[in-house]
């Protein structure tokens, strides 16, 4: 180890989106010294800024061990990220959502390849007032007759009968966001179909805020954000016909929690694994984690004391998402390795 100033803590998604932040960090000249391994290069990575957390902790822990390599992190939200990782100018798309035709599209004409990793897993959660006290569980046929677009939905008692005659106040994200994209596909079928009469944010924490502060208010966002405001919030189980389902580590890791689990990504460009730095940041994510940091998830309840985590599954439940199943990442690796041998050739 090269001397030098003390270490940072590792990131947290707390850390970064509470503070509503676009990370922009070549965390080799500012953030940490570590090790000096000789490998050089700059690494682009932009995209979904809910997954930027989990791309930001991993960044860090591979430049605390390859001090003069850069990657600025970025989070311009998914869509906008595509736009730039299909012009060609990005490495990395980090991504809340599958790629679109259309983006599919724009990367072809640009001639950017790509290969899509899934990284980690979120769970996406339905919020309720703390005082909410007759609503514990929806079916999936509720949730859609709230949100859909043209719902007639406008009280608690228009779902059921015997529920509070008091207007539901809803709060949701914004249509550039991959989590709008997914949970209007989950819930009502289709991408972008959603009531026009919601509070619709950019921010999560805009939601948490808008709900706790109406006994009649419901949202939607990501799972993560009820642990961190459990006596602001309360969790309403989803009911997707095998009984009423809340989000846990347990049940979004075990895909028990559906239809909303979902697989988050990153997208790499496959032109730049012909670049050692690139090929070796890419392959960092599905390395196991090292005795000393095993050891720190242990006791922080990150990990089991016989589980074996890669860097990408350590991450994930470091800053507060879901680690992608073994069977996952070895597909993943395997997928990558075919991807580095044909950049090779």
């Amino acid at each position: 180890m090269s001397e030098g100033p003390e270490r940072v803590p590792s990131t947290t998604r707390r850390g970064f989106l509470a503070a509503g932040v676009a990370v922009s960090a070549s965390f080799s000249g500012c953030f940490v010294r570590g090790e000096d391994s000789g490998l050089e290069g700059e690494i682009v990575m932009d995209g979904s800024n809910t997954v930027l957390p989990h791309g930001a902790a991993v960044a860090e822990e591979f430049l605390w061990r390859n001090n003069r390599v850069q990657i600025p992190v970025r989070g311009s939200g998914t869509g906008a990220g595509f736009q730039r990782f299909c012009a060609g100018e990005t490495d990395i798309q980090n991504a809340s959502r599958a790629i679109h035709d259309s983006e599919i599209e724009a990367c072809s004409r640009n001639g950017v390849g790509y290969i899509e990793l899934e990284a980690l897993l979120d769970g996406l959660a339905i919020y309720a007032h703390p005082r909410n006290d007759w609503c514990d569980c929806l079916t999936v046929e509720e949730l859609n007759a709230i949100w859909r677009s043209g719902s007639d939905v406008e009280t608690w008692r228009d779902v059921r009968d015997e529920w509070p005659d008091e207007e539901i106040s809803l709060y949701g994200r914004d249509s550039a966001s991959g989590t709008f994209d997914y949970f209007t596909e989950a819930i009502n079928g289709e991408t972008g179909n959603i009531r026009n009469d919601y509070s619709a944010s950019s921010d999560t924490n805009v939601i948490v805020r808008g709900v706790r502060g109406n006994r009649y208010a419901m949202g939607f966002g990501g799972a993560g954000y009820y642990y961190e405001n459990e006596d602001d919030l309360k969790l309403i189980a989803v009911d997707n016909g095998d009984g009423c389902v809340t989000p846990t580590r347990d049940t979004i890791e075990s895909l028990e929690y559906r239809p909303l689990t979902r697989s988050m990504y990153v997208y790499l460009s496959t032109a730049e694994l012909d670049r050692e730095v690139m090929r070796r940041f890419a392959r960092f994510y599905f390395e196991e984690i090292d005795e000393t940091t095993h050891a720190s998830a242990v006791e922080a309840e990150i990990a089991a004391p016989d589980e074996t985590l890669t860097w990408t599954q350590w991450a994930a439940r470091k800053v507060g998402y879901y680690a992608a199943s073994d069977e996952v990442v070895v597909e993943s690796r395997q997928e990558l390795e075919r991807a580095i041998e044909e950049a090779s050739e």
